[in-house]
């Protein structure tokens, strides 16, 4: 297994906990952050070491008071973190319903999510993409529904009809730093990570989405590499690829981005 893993599973403490606690919203340094960096390394989750860990968390993590102290993989109140959380969930044997259907009643009426509804009433890119990839992992790990189905379709159309960048009323990109695939991506946006969920649900490619695989490909260095850097520079937990080297994590996606891509 990856040594990586290992060094994970070993800053992991007795009572659950990574770092500062459950979630750090300044750095990477916190439980939810460490169990991310465990989803992107492809961590297996039926491994004895990384079940241990997933079973001390789902035994003895609780959000802050001001949360709800509620039981970890039942989430908190923003969008964006418990899209993360209901990904985690998903993915490591600890699918939450009631989280899913907290997140399905709050799709906005553009298709988005955003973590500060219902002070706003348009989705966010970073809302979105958590919550799209935490959705998908649950249908793919308890079944899925019309709800589910309906709920997908309309997030996928609001990252098309702005082709995955831009402004739907003025075409502006909004984030230069979505122009850049990242790794690790934690709960931020950029252009690979939007291809690449939807090639992940089985989104056939169409004409929405020729300006950021253009995007995509420029972003690639002359010699083929693809340069590694978190989506934003902050203290990390652990740092999986040294910043500025070639980024395997980042290669590896955008390979298989491009072949669905084209076609």
């Amino acid at each position: 297994m990856d040594e990586r893993i290992d060094a994970l599973l070993a800053l992991q403490r007795p009572d659950g906990n990574w770092g500062v606690g459950v979630y750090d919203p300044a750095d990477w340094c916190s439980t939810t952050d460490a169990l991310w960096l465990l989803h992107e390394l492809d961590a297996p989750a039926d491994d004895p070491g990384v079940r241990r860990a997933v079973d001390l968390v789902h035994e003895r993590v609780r959000w802050e008071e001001g949360n709800g102290g509620r039981p970890y993989f039942q989430g908190e109140t923003e969008a964006c973190v418990n899209g993360r959380v209901l990904t985690l969930g998903a993915r490591f044997g600890c699918p939450e319903p009631a989280l899913a259907a907290r997140l399905l009643g709050e799709q906005l009426p553009d298709g988005g999510w955003n973590c500060e509804a219902p002070a706003s009433t348009r989705g966010s890119f970073h809302s979105t993409i958590c919550v799209l990839e935490g959705l998908l992992g649950f249908a793919r790990a308890v079944g899925s529904s019309p709800a589910l189905d309906t709920a997908l379709h309309r997030g996928h159309e609001y990252l098309l009809d702005r082709g995955l960048l831009r402004s739907r009323t003025t075409g502006r990109v909004l984030d230069e730093a979505w122009l850049v695939p990242h790794a690790p991506v934690y709960w931020c946006y950029d252009v690979l990570r939007g291809l690449d969920h939807l090639r992940a649900a089985g989104v056939a490619p169409d004409d929405r989405i020729a300006d950021a695989v253009d995007t995509l490909r420029r972003a690639r260095r002359p010699d083929g590499a693809w340069i590694a850097a978190p989506a934003i520079e902050a203290e990390q937990i652990l740092v999986l690829e040294p910043p500025g080297s070639s980024s395997v994590l980042i290669a590896e996606r955008a390979a298989r981005v491009l072949a669905w891509a084209e076609g």
